[in-house]
């Protein structure tokens, strides 16, 4: 997971502790340690935007990092007695969680406050396993003790209305559908007032996946949305798409305006760039993240998880 980002993390970080290493034991005992050098430390922020770069880090976020890592290490000197390994490390850190942080989602929270029955929508392209998220999220939902409708809003594609279903009967919770070919709108309309007459608490809808750029289908979509009036707009991306996903991410959220996100196929991400992209390319926090092949892997995100998987031994070092 993050082989190809954390390799690169770590080169840059040794380019960093080898300017503020010390050099002789008088600037060892220095009042304020080594100070970095303003044009070396240009020289390896270049460094820094062509590793982010290969590893699928989008421009935008690129460029907020190397910000971030300037503002944390410009005029700043190592103390005394610090690790110069620890200080630089830290750094790294604080400046590529600044650019993760966004305003937080708890979904929990909002399905147990929120009026019932909450209305969600799932988009996103083909191939990205926007099925299977919905199945997962259906499950914790489940064992959260809530009640749930599927919706089999991909009505383009018989196998998507056969694959939803299989989870459905998994899961042994209710499933609303159409043939194929129906109007998807109406697929929703009729499990959205399923769930009023039955007294259920969350309606899941799954949509056909569009592609960004097909406007009769972006239309659509928006057409499900006026009709299912969804509480939240969830986005499910790959993370093995890296820059294809950001892109994906910001033409949904233009198209229908999405709330949140979802990554998928997490575990299998060796570049890492679409999971710091994708937050901050439309403004709105991931949720979730796919890290196996089972209903129960699926778990919250949280930027301190990913920043973990960056880096090991922290510590407070710079002054």
């Amino acid at each position: 997971m993050f082989k190809i980002l954390k390799e690169k993390l770590g080169n840059i970080k040794k380019k960093l502790v080898k300017e503020v290493e010390v050099e002789s034991a008088e600037e060892a005992f220095a009042e304020k340690g080594k100070k970095i050098n303003e044009a070396n430390l240009d020289e390896i922020l270049w460094d820094l935007e062509v590793a982010l770069m290969e590893a699928d880090v989008a421009l935008p976020v690129v460029e907020e990092i190397k910000e971030n890592l300037k503002e944390e290490l410009q005029d700043k000197r190592i103390r005394k007695g610090v690790d110069p390994e620890k200080a630089v490390e830290l750094a790294l850190r604080n400046a590529i969680k600044k650019t993760l942080t966004s305003e937080r989602i708890d979904f929990d929270e909002f399905i147990e406050k929120h009026e019932k029955p909450v209305v969600i929508m799932f988009v996103g392209v083909n191939g990205t396993g926007k099925t299977t998220a919905i199945a997962r999220i259906a499950h914790r939902l489940i064992k959260n003790g809530k009640s749930v409708v599927l919706v089999a809003g991909d009505t383009f594609r018989a196998g998507a209305i056969e694959q939803l279903t299989i989870h459905a009967n998994n899961l042994g919770v209710k499933i609303i559908k159409h043939q194929s070919g129906s109007d998807p709108a109406a697929v929703a309309y009729d499990a959205i007032e399923h769930a009023k007459a039955r007294h259920k608490d969350v309606v899941l809808i799954d949509t056909a996946g569009r592609m960004q750029t097909n406007t009769n289908l972006m239309d659509e979509m928006k057409k499900i949305k006026r009709v299912a009036k969804p509480d939240m707009i969830v986005f499910v991306g790959d993370s093995l798409a890296g820059n294809d996903a950001v892109e994906q991410a910001r033409k949904f959220d233009e198209a229908v305006g999405i709330d949140a996100a979802i990554l998928t196929k997490i575990d299998a991400d060796a570049k890492g760039g679409a999971a710091l992209s994708i937050a901050h390319a439309v403004g709105k926090p991931i949720i979730f993240i796919g890290t196996g092949q089972e209903y129960e892997d699926l778990q919250p995100f949280d930027e301190d998880w990913m920043i973990d998987r960056l880096f090991e031994g922290l510590d407070e070092g710079l002054s």
